[in-house]
């Protein structure tokens, strides 16, 4: 069972709609009402028995945030969900899936490491890889009016989910 949920994104008004914030983008659509304090280095709530967590680090240290609540609440990591944007998917899908290769993430590289492990659930959000341009440019791009709209599609599927038991898919 999932007892935490992290979204990964940057910190900052130049971030809020670029690709590489899909993971808090994913966490206001699921949780507008959501009441957050600062504790962890994050953005932290609770809804009901899951554990809300929006790392205020940039993207390559989440990992100190997540391992700081982590070890708060004595979480292993099979108990903890990460949503984060994925430049292997097109932008339009998602999945959810158990560990896995950290893909050249370094906000993924940086939870595995503070955690000692990469075994916590992972949940793709597809953001597609550009044609010509520079991946670190791409990332940190924002996304336009047409691809916000199919994010909001994928996030509305993705809210049918039960998180809190990624291995029943829903």
């Amino acid at each position: 069972m999932i007892r935490l949920a992290v979204f990964l994104g940057n910190t900052g008004r130049g971030y809020e709609k670029t690709r590489h914030n899909a993971g808090f983008l994913l966490c206001s659509y699921l949780y507008p009402g959501a009441c957050f304090s600062v504790k962890f280095h994050s953005a932290f709530a609770r809804e009901g028995q899951l554990i809300i967590l929006k790392p205020l680090t940039q993207m390559n240290l989440s990992g100190t945030a997540v391992s700081e609540a982590a070890s708060f609440f004595k979480l292993r990591p099979c108990e903890i969900l990460v949503a984060h944007d994925d430049m292997e998917l097109p932008l339009g899908e998602y999945r959810l899936q158990a560990g896995g290769g950290l893909k050249g993430h370094n906000g993924l590289r940086s939870i595995a490491a503070r955690l000692g492990s990469g075994d916590f659930f992972r949940l793709r959000i597809g953001i597609g890889r550009p044609v010509h341009a520079d991946a670190a440019n791409y990332v940190l791009s924002p996304f336009s009016t047409q691809e916000m709209a199919t994010l909001n599609a994928v996030f509305g599927q993705i809210a049918r989910l039960d998180l809190t038991k990624p291995d029943n898919k829903g």
